[in-house]
C-alpha cells in the first residue's frame, strides 16, 4: 500500500543521508526524499478526497479525511522545512556550530522524524498509534540536541522527561480502554482498532471510558502543548534549529492532537455526556491565557513564537470543545492554518538569529532595512498569527468565535476573543521593536543569509495570504468530511 511506502522512503532517505560522506550528494539525496516523500503523501490525500477512506488488506494502516487533512500538513511543512534545511544546516557548519558527524545525524533524524508522524497518520491500530506518538518524542529529541550544548542539553532532558511522563498516563488509558473494548468485543488482535473503535454502536463501559481519556487527555495533552503540561515546549523550540522548530509548532503536534481527536471520538461515543467538551474547553483556555503572561515579557523570539504555539493549540482545543460542524470544521482549518503561519515564522526566525547571531528581540533592530524580504515575511507572519484579516488565522478564528456563539458558549468565547486581542497587542509590541527599532549594537551589512534560506518562505507564504480570501472547494470538502468524521466518529 501507497501508506507503507510513505514510511520507507523517508526512512531510507535517512540512512542515505548518514552513510554518504559527500556533501553535496547528501543534500542531493535529502531534497529528492523529501519531495518523493512529499508527493507521495499528496498521492494518499488525493485517493481519500476521490474514492472516501483507505483501508490496507490487513487492517494496519486505515486513511481518513482526519488522516489527510494533516498529512497536507505534513507534506507542505516537511517539504518547506527540507529546502530551509540546506541553506541553514551550511551556514552553522560554516560558522563552526556544527561537525560533518552532526550534520549527517541531522539529515538521518529529520526523515527519520517525518517517517514517525506519518506513521502516527496513517495506523490504524490505537495502541501503535500511541507507540508512534512516543517515537516521534524518541527522535526528535536527536534533533532537539544536536548543537549538543549546555542548554540544548537541559532542553532535551526536559521535553524527555515531561513528554515521556505524559505519554506514560496515556498508555494506562490506552490500556484501560483496551480492557473495556476486551470486555465488548473478546480477545482479538483488532479491539483497539480505529475502524472498530469509531462505531458508535459499539456500547463501552461508560465508567472505563471515562477514565480512559482523563489519563489520555493528560499524556497526549501534554505532547500537545496544554498547559499546564506545555513545560517543556518553549525550551525544545527556542533550542532546536529552526527547521526543526518549525516541523515541531507546524506538524508533530497536529500528529498528537489528532491522537486526542481519536480518543475524544470514541469516549463521546461511549460517554454522550459535555465531559470530553469540558476538558477541551478547560484546558484549551488555561493555555490561552497562560500564554499571555509569557509572551508579554518575553525577551527571546523563538520562545515567544513557542508561546504563541501553545495559545493555538489551545485555540484549536476549545473549537474541539465547542463542537458542532462549524466548530470542528473551523478546529481543522485552525490546523492547517497554523502549521503554515507559525512554520513560516519559525523558518524567518532562524534566517534573523543567524543574521543578528542572537535569539534576543532587544539586539534584532532594523530588519525591514537589513533583511528586507525576511522582514516582510516577519511582519506578515505575525499579523497572521495574532489573527489580524484578511490573512488565513483571521477566517478560522473568526469561524471559531461564531461557533462558539452559535453553540450557546458565549462565556468561553468571550474570554477567548479577549485573550487573542492581548496576545495580539503583546506580540505587535516586540515585533515592531524589531522590525523599525534603531542599532543598538554594531552595525550588520543588509543581505539576506542566503537565497536557501529565503526561497522556501515563499511556499507557506501563499497559503497565508491565499486562504485568508478564498479556500480550494477540494480543501473545504475534505475538512467537511473530517469534521463529519468528529461529529458523529462514522466513516465518510
Amino acid at each position: 500500500m501507497i501508506a507503507l511506502l510513505a514510511i520507507i522512503v523517508p526512512i531510507v532517505t535517512g540512512l542515505f543521508a548518514v552513510l554518504i560522506i559527500h556533501p553535496r550528494w547528501r543534500e542531493i539525496g535529502h531534497i529528492t526524499g523529501s519531495i518523493l516523500t512529499s508527493l507521495i503523501v499528496l498521492v494518499l490525500v488525493a485517493e481519500v478526497a476521490h474514492s472516501g477512506d483507505l483501508t490496507s488488506k490487513n487492517q494496519f494502516f486505515h486513511i481518513d479525511a482526519l488522516s489527510a487533512v494533516v498529512l497536507i500538513i505534513i507534506a507542505l511543512v516537511s517539504l518547506t522545512t527540507s529546502i530551509h534545511s540546506i541553506g541553514y544546516i551550511r551556514h552553522e557548519q560554516q560558522e563552526g556550530l556544527l561537525q560533518d558527524w552532526q550534520v549527517r545525524q541531522y539529515y538521518m533524524f529529520y526523515h527519520w522524524f517525518i517517517a514517525t508522524m506519518i506513521f502516527v497518520t496513517v495506523v490504524n491500530n490505537m495502541g501503535l498509534l500511541w507507540v508512534g506518538v512516543e517515537a516521534t518524542t524518541i527522535v526528535s529529541a536527536f534533533l532537539v540536541a544536536i548543537y549538543r550544548k549546555g542548554e540544548a542539553l537541559e532542553a532535551t532532558w526536559k521535553y524527555l522527561m515531561i513528554c515521556s511522563a505524559g505519554i506514560a498516563f496515556a498508555l494506562l488509558g490506552v490500556i484501560i480502554l483496551y480492557a473495556s473494548s476486551m470486555a465488548k468485543l473478546g480477545a482479538n488482535n483488532q479491539v483497539l482498532n480505529w475502524t472498530v473503535l469509531a462505531n458508535s454502536h459499539l456500547l463501552l463501559q461508560p465508567d472505563l471510558v471515562a477514565l480512559s481519556f482523563v489519563f489520555i487527555m493528560v499524556g497526549f495533552g501534554t505532547k500537545v502543548g496544554l498547559a499546564p503540561m506545555h513545560f517543556w515546549l518553549p525550551d525544545a523550540h527556542s533550542q532546536a534549529p529552526s527547521p526543526v522548530s518549525a516541523l515541531l509548532s507546524g506538524v508533530l503536534l497536529n500528529c498528537a492532537m489528532l491522537g486526542l481527536m481519536r480518543f475524544g471520538i470514541v469516549a463521546e461515543n461511549a460517554l454522550h455526556g459535555q465531559m470530553i467538551q469540558h476538558l477541551f474547553i478547560g484546558f484549551g483556555l488555561l493555555s490561552v491565557i497562560v500564554a499571555f503572561p509569557f509572551i508579554l515579557v518575553q525577551q527571546d523570539f523563538k520562545r515567544m513564537l513557542a508561546f504563541s504555539t501553545v495559545e493555538h493549540m489551545g485555540i484549536i482545543a476549545v473549537a474541539l470543545g465547542i463542537g458542532g460542524s462549524l466548530g470542528y470544521a473551523a478546529a481543522l482549518f485552525q490546523m492547517f492554518n497554523h502549521s503554515m503561519s507559525k512554520s513560516m515564522l519559525f523558518l524567518t526566525a532562524g534566517n534573523v538569529n543567524q543574521k543578528y547571531k542572537s535569539k534576543q528581540m532587544p539586539r534584532v533592530f532594523a530588519m525591514l532595512r537589513i533583511m528586507p524580504f525576511t522582514g516582510i515575511v516577519f511582519l506578515i507572519g505575525t499579523l497572521a498569527i495574532t489573527g489580524v484579516p484578511p490573512f488565513n488565522i483571521f477566517t478560522s478564528e473568526f469561524s471559531i468565535f461564531v461557533a462558539g456563539f452559535h453553540q450557546g458558549d458565549a462565556a468561553s468565547t468571550s474570554v477567548l476573543i479577549v485573550f487573542v486581542a492581548f496576545i495580539f497587542a503583546a506580540m505587535m509590541f516586540h515585533v515592531m521593536k524589531m522590525l523599525f527599532g534603531t542599532e543598538v549594537g554594531d552595525r550588520i551589512a543588509p543581505g539576506e543569509v542566503s537565497g536557501w534560506t529565503v526561497v522556501p518562505l515563499v511556499l507557506p507564504l501563499i497559503f497565508v495570504l491565499a486562504f485568508g480570501v478564498y479556500m480550494p472547494t477540494l480543501f473545504t470538502q475534505l475538512v467537511h468530511h473530517a469534521s463529519l468524521i468528529l461529529a458523529g466518529g462514522g466513516h465518510v
